[in-house]
């Protein structure tokens, strides 16, 4: 028995020196978690006081009286110490480990809102939150034996950024051409899909910035990186308008860490020391975490339809 166990601490690729950036990643899920709930109450006053009913979109008018909100304010105060602990922990781990770590978040945020709301946990919610997590701690498990951290080419960064482009351009076109019939998942599936170009992104800037590789490149990924921060945060609280914080930081905390490892394994090769049965339970896991958020999304009763 002890031998087994040694061999498998043996076969973990995760040094000492890379664990510190799991804490770090938890404790800044926490303030992501109270950074949504705060925000989501601003984005609610706003929606009261100078909305229109529609449910197409935050206005200029509306985004502009977002930033007299105290609440709105002091989650977004929170939410950049989320995103600031985020990067430090992506300086220690590879991006595949400590990323899917904020799903957290989502049963913190889901206890909290319950609670301000005076609603009693739903069965069929708490089940998909579960699902999600318990897939996401699967995910995370594989990741911390096999991820092996890589240098980053210049034709994997451009191919990163240009398929950012064509997901920013997507996106923006259905919004614009279906925004009177979009439901909040869709707002949530994309600030998710941005913010996991986003993660990757601030992950290439991070280790080139330190190993002293300072060029062009790096500040067309900065570029990129700051314009998804933009549409993705817009979604966001697009999404606070017309769905549950619990519901979207659910989204944001699986769909963003699946495509972040997404990239991290098919454009970034982190995953290329995985065995054929890791690479199985990898996917299943991602699919089931992705369908306890879609089981979430339907079944909780904060949900516009």
């Amino acid at each position: 028995m002890s031998t087994d166990i040694t061999n498998l601490v043996d076969q973990i690729s995760l040094t000492p020196y890379q664990a510190i950036g799991i804490p770090i990643a938890l404790v800044g899920a926490v303030f992501l978690s109270l950074g949504a709930q705060l925000q989501h109450r601003g984005v609610g006053k706003v929606e009261e006081s100078h909305g229109d009913g529609a449910k197409s979109g935050l206005s200029l008018r509306q985004l502009m009286q977002l930033a007299r909100r105290p609440s709105w304010l002091f989650g977004s105060l929170m939410l950049a110490v989320a995103i600031v602990l985020q990067l430090v922990s992506l300086g220690f781990a590879p991006l595949i480990v400590v990323q899917p770590l904020g799903v957290v978040a989502m049963v913190l945020t889901n206890v909290l809102n319950s609670r301000v709301q005076g609603l009693t946990p739903d069965r069929r919610v708490t089940q998909s939150i579960a699902l999600a997590v318990g897939s996401i701690a699967i995910f995370v498990t594989i990741s911390a034996v096999y991820a092996v951290e890589r240098a980053f080419s210049d034709a994997q960064l451009w191919t990163i950024v240009v398929t950012l482009l064509v997901v920013v351009a997507a996106t923006v076109a259905v919004f614009f051409l279906r925004r009177d019939r979009l439901r909040a998942m869709f707002y949530v599936a994309a600030a998710g899909i941005l913010y996991g170009f986003v993660v990757t992104l601030a992950k290439v800037v991070i280790n080139r910035v330190r190993s002293g590789q300072i060029d062009p490149l790096i500040l067309v990924c900065i570029v990129a990186l700051v314009g998804a921060v933009m549409l993705g945060g817009y979604f966001v609280q697009t999404a606070y308008s017309v769905g549950s914080p619990d519901l979207v930081i659910a989204g944001l905390t699986v769909i963003d860490p699946l495509v972040a490892v997404g990239i991290a394994v098919v454009v970034l090769g982190e995953a290329q020391a995985f065995p054929p049965l890791a690479v199985a339970g990898f996917v299943a896991a991602g699919a089931a975490a992705i369908a306890g958020v879609v089981m979430m999304a339907r079944h909780h009763p904060q949900t516009h339809r």
